[in-house]
């Protein structure tokens, strides 16, 4: 089957829309019809319902969908497996990282390895660290440069790049700005601006509060450190950041049973032929 006819039935049943798979792949809508209309002729049976604006798989769909994904991923790896045959560095290197890592820990990097490595065309896609995960276990994306899994995920290699300290922050004008020290059951009495529960750093924290026998009270969730420090600046509650976020629009609150890290650093697909692209940006980055 065409690689081509693939990609375009692999977008449509990925985004369940014929107009994002087409944007997806840079194509027209009639452009990625057509594939589709190819690709069920090469089969003789329909791959998807098309009830009002709603796209289904049906059966058959489903059943070709791993195949697909499987066929087009070898496909890859082969095209990285001889690229490196004559020592070439080129091609595109998908990553996935989090606002965070990609403002505050990439840039250095990055131009360093576009300075080396021009012929290499950069697909950098900003995502929770968490989406990046499942996105390199997808296939989707070769590296994530993310809050590393606090749990290993089986298939996902990973290397600490950054160890990460996290620290409790307050508005210079709260009311536990002025305690020298306070438990994490007085921490506990005040209302708290987190990151989202589905996060890696949430779960870092709560499950150290949960040692201490405590719950915090989450006023708001946002998976956007920089909106939680300007939540933390104005009031509204404490939270958790990086220690390298600490400026003077913060006070820094010590409690002494809570000593809170995160992970920084890579991961990658164990079964995945990496490309010289990829193997080049893991040699660029320091090993935490």
């Amino acid at each position: 089957m065409d690689t081509q006819l693939l990609s375009a039935f692999i977008a449509v049943a990925e985004t369940g829309s014929f107009t994002q798979a087409a944007t997806r792949l840079h194509l027209s809508q009639p452009a990625v019809s057509k594939r589709i209309g190819a690709l069920e002729a090469q089969i003789g049976q329909a791959l998807f319902d098309r009830v009002g604006r709603t796209v289904s798989l049906t059966e058959a769909a489903r059943t070709l969908l791993p195949y697909a994904r499987k066929a087009l991923q070898e496909i890859e790896d082969a095209r990285r497996a001889l690229s490196q045959l004559d020592g070439r560095v080129g091609g595109r290197l998908s990553i996935g990282t989090s606002h965070h890592i990609g403002l505050h820990r990439l840039p250095p990097v990055l131009g360093q390895f576009t300075r080396e490595f021009a012929q290499v065309d950069l697909d950098i896609h900003f995502m929770d660290s968490e989406l990046a995960c499942e996105a390199v276990l997808a296939g989707k994306l070769e590296l994530g440069i993310v809050t590393l899994p606090t749990e290993p995920l089986a298939s996902l290699r990973q290397r600490r790049v950054w160890p990460d300290p996290l620290i409790v922050v307050v508005a210079p004008d709260h009311p536990l700005a002025r305690r020298r020290q306070v438990s994490p059951r007085q921490l506990a009495e005040h209302a708290a601006v987190l990151p989202d529960a589905a996060t890696y750093t949430h779960r870092i924290l709560t499950h150290a509060l949960e040692r201490e026998g405590v719950r915090p009270h989450v006023r708001l969730a946002t998976n956007y450190l920089e909106t939680l420090k300007m939540l933390v600046g104005i009031g509204l509650g404490w939270s958790v950041l990086p220690e390298s976020m600490l400026d003077d629009t913060l006070v820094r609150i010590d409690v002494p049973r809570l000593r809170l890290r995160r992970d920084l650093g890579l991961v990658w697909h164990e079964r995945r032929t990496l490309s010289g692209a990829a193997q080049a940006l893991m040699r660029l980055l320091p090993a935490g």
